[in-house]
């Protein structure tokens, strides 16, 4: 005689079946067959994901999962948003999590320099998070922090920012690990390559100033010992100002700032986590977490 449980058991593997059929059938990976690994899922096959931020589950392919393009249906998240907030829970409360799943914790405080919308205001929902501008109050100049912010953070971001702040960049470096806590993390991204040295556009920026000539932006400098400089085809992110460009960095160089500014190590965040909708295909300017 057939046991109720083993009927209850083929039946409910019988809806699974079908449910992961109708799931093939609409070329959706069912969430138990995705796991974490992109290599088993096939080319142009969508999976299911959530995002981290505003609680909402999305689908697409690995091929749309990328870095900088909004793959959440409901607040426009790209990988790079999301990524940003799932290291914030993984390394600071030792496991991903969703922002919307989470219980108020504001025994832990998050620094913010000029993080984006799409999760600032859910960071803040969760922990005693503060986002700050450069050009506006809250006002944080990572070159020159106040003294009342050392040692006041457990987490600090910064998200494709020190690409714009004005050389020696080195300084930048040594203020995030003042902000800091005993055992905070500074989690970050930046463009980098795989070059020996990080390429400084403007080295000896000194006075200067910056204009659009005939539909073109240039930048005239005149260096400390009193040398010209003129500068053309400026790299802008997000549109001519003050967001230009100052360098792309290469990733040993960044371990060598990050080491003088006396982190105790990095990790180069390149994993994926795919129920979060985080892939990374290229190794290059994937996140970044420095250990205080």
């Amino acid at each position: 005689m057939t046991s109720p449980f083993a009927a209850a058991s083929r039946f409910a593997r019988r809806q699974m079946l079908r449910w992961q059929a109708h799931a093939r059938a609409r070329e959706v990976v069912a969430p138990d067959a995705v796991g974490n690994d992109p290599a088993a899922i096939p080319a142009g096959q969508a999976i299911p994901y959530r995002c981290n931020l505003c609680g909402t589950t999305n689908r697409g392919t690995l091929a749309q999962l990328a870095r900088e393009v909004p793959s959440c249906v409901r607040c426009g998240s790209t990988v790079r948003f999301r990524a940003m907030a799932y290291l914030v829970t993984l390394e600071v409360l030792g496991q991903p999590a969703a922002l919307p799943d989470l219980a108020a914790r504001p025994d832990i405080t998050g620094l913010g320099l000029t993080d984006a919308d799409a999760y600032a205001q859910p960071l803040a929902n969760v922990f005693a998070y503060e986002n700050t501008w450069f050009h506006m109050e809250p006002r944080v100049d990572i070159t020159q922090i106040d003294a009342s912010r050392e040692q006041r953070y457990d987490f600090v971001l910064s998200s494709d920012v020190f690409e714009h702040v004005l050389p020696p960049v080195s300084r930048a470096f040594v203020n995030a690990r003042r902000l800091l806590k005993p055992g905070g993390k500074f989690i970050c991204t930046v463009p980098f390559n795989f070059e020996a040295q990080t390429l400084e556009h403007y080295p000896d920026l000194h006075d200067w100033t910056m204009a659009e000539v005939e539909g073109r932006w240039v930048l005239d400098n005149v260096t400390a010992d009193g040398r010209v400089e003129h500068f053309e085809n400026l790299v802008f992110h997000g549109g001519p100002g003050s967001t230009l460009e100052m360098r792309l960095f290469s990733l040993d160089a960044l371990r060598r700032e990050f080491d003088a500014a006396g982190f105790s190590r990095i990790r180069v965040a390149a994993e994926p986590w795919l129920p979060f909708g985080i892939h990374w295909p290229e190794p290059w300017s994937v996140p970044i977490v420095a250990y205080a």
